[in-house]
């Protein structure tokens, strides 16, 4: 069930209609969110629901276990480890693999094996890491066993982060779920707020905006321009950060009329004056998880410089994997690394934030660094990548003739208004005030939020794009 669809709206309606009778006791609370969350993502294939209630029943148990049988908890992690990441795996990686495989074999003259091509389940890397980091964490002792089945789906399950996060940790979820709050009219007006402007991101910026991208990756061989290619990956950095941080809007500000709070997901990444500080910024839920649950266990940088460069990479490499099944976004997730290792070394940020307007030139390069990496997350296959970013940096093919039709496009005003937007927070004062007020509240004077949302919605209604779903659904 898509966000931006007339079937979630009538669902939504119905959900908020029954909410009151049922959260003030607690049993009854779980139960409507677990079925509702559930009617929710089985709406696209009920079928996939078994995956979900296998994968929570799972670690719903392993929690137990550790807690019971605290000499067995390493098994009972294994257990849960080698379980979630084997359905991940099939679902999501089977395919490239066994093709890969079967070119090798055939380069080699030893034969083929048949490519196997499964129906990747929405959501399915989303509530998978949800899950494992609750088993990890009852693990390492930071959480204690969760023995109500139905608290413990309530978190896993909860329909607004369930298929695109943000990745919602048990420590943080539980204990809210554990009371019923009844919201203030403030918390219900600001989470409007989000969802309004997750929409707008989403409908009237990002759908707009994918038509001209989809169609120039599409004919990509008619376009020689440097220039036409430098506007395109412009216009894909702000399709990708309005379609997934539009989906995180909303989900938070659904969230919050529930009376829960998620945390923050994206802080305006493309100000961000370094990469580390862009990792901190960009698809936070995420980010962290890595850290949390791949680089500091693999040490970190406790052993010296050459291992923390050593699993950084791995924990880059790993991550630009769980994007995606393709060569690509292992060269995207390498792109970074190679980035954050260069940063550690020569200390380029800092050094340049020295200069006058130094700050400025930290926020365009890293910009930069970003746009170049976003041409092999977005490129179909690592030819086409590579063929994108050659002429990217063929500055005798810069045919501006063929971009001036772009550079005054519909699609790159919107560009130029989310760029304004974002650069207004220039300071950490917005990560304070997005905690708990809504998208519109940190930019404009109280008194003017209601007009300013009701040009939001009418911005939505006449001026939204094509209809599509979420870009990382996919993932």
């Amino acid at each position: 069930m898509l966000f931006n669809s007339i079937v979630f709206l009538v669902f939504l309606v119905g959900f908020f209609a029954v909410w009151p009778l049922v959260r003030a006791r607690h049993n009854l609370r779980w139960t409507y969110i677990t079925l509702c969350s559930f009617f929710f993502y089985g709406w696209w294939n009920w079928r996939y629901t078994f995956l979900l209630l296998y994968s929570g029943t799972l670690d719903y148990f392993v929690g137990l276990g550790i807690g019971r049988y605290p000499r067995l908890k390493k098994p009972f992690l294994v257990l849960s480890l080698l379980s979630n990441i084997g359905i991940l795996c099939t679902f999501k990686y089977l395919g490239f693999f066994t093709a890969n495989l079967s070119a090798a074999l055939q380069a080699l003259h030893l034969g083929r094996i048949p490519v196997i091509h499964l129906v990747l389940p929405i959501g399915i890397s989303f509530y998978t890491f949800q899950s494992l980091s609750y088993t990890i964490d009852v693990y390492k002792g930071k959480l204690a066993p969760e023995k109500n089945f139905l608290h413990f789906f309530a978190f896993l399950s909860m329909f607004p982060q369930l298929v695109a996060g943000p990745i919602v940790r048990a420590y943080d979820l539980l204990p809210q779920l554990s009371h019923y709050k009844t919201t203030t009219e403030r918390e219900r007006w600001s989470g409007f707020e989000l969802i309004m402007f997750g929409y707008f991101k989403k409908v009237v910026v990002a759908d707009n905006l994918a038509p001209v991208i989809n169609e120039a990756f599409k004919t990509w061989h008619l376009h020689g321009s440097g220039a036409f290619w430098w506007i395109i990956m412009v216009m894909f950095s702000f399709q990708i950060y309005c379609d997934f941080s539009g989906y995180s809007d909303i989900a938070r500000g659904l969230a919050r009329w529930m009376g829960y709070e998620y945390p923050l997901n994206f802080d305006h990444p493309y100000i961000a004056t370094s990469i580390r500080d862009f990792w901190t910024r960009w698809h936070i839920s995420l980010s962290t998880w890595f850290r949390d649950y791949v680089y500091f266990p693999l040490g970190g940088s406790r052993r010296g410089a050459r291992w923390g460069h050593l699993n950084m990479w791995v924990t880059m490499v790993v991550s630009g994997f769980w994007h995606g099944a393709a060569w690509t976004f292992l060269i995207w997730g390498a792109l970074h690394a190679f980035y954050l290792s260069l940063e550690r070394v020569t200390e380029w940020p800092t050094r340049l934030m020295r200069l006058p307007g130094g700050r400025h030139l930290c926020i365009v390069v890293v910009f930069l660094l970003a746009l170049v990496a976003w041409v092999f997350f977005r490129a179909p296959t690592f030819g086409q990548a590579i063929h994108v970013t050659s002429l990217m940096f063929n500055f005798g093919r810069w045919d501006w003739a063929a971009a001036r039709e772009l550079v005054w496009s519909r699609q790159m005003f919107l560009v130029a208004l989310m760029a304004a937007r974002h650069l207004y927070f220039h300071g950490r004062n917005a990560r304070a005030q997005a905690g708990t007020q809504g998208a519109v509240a940190t930019w404009i004077p109280w008194a003017l939020q209601p007009a300013m949302v009701g040009l939001l919605i009418a911005a939505c209604v006449f001026f939204r794009g094509p209809g599509s779903a979420f870009i990382y659904f996919q993932f």
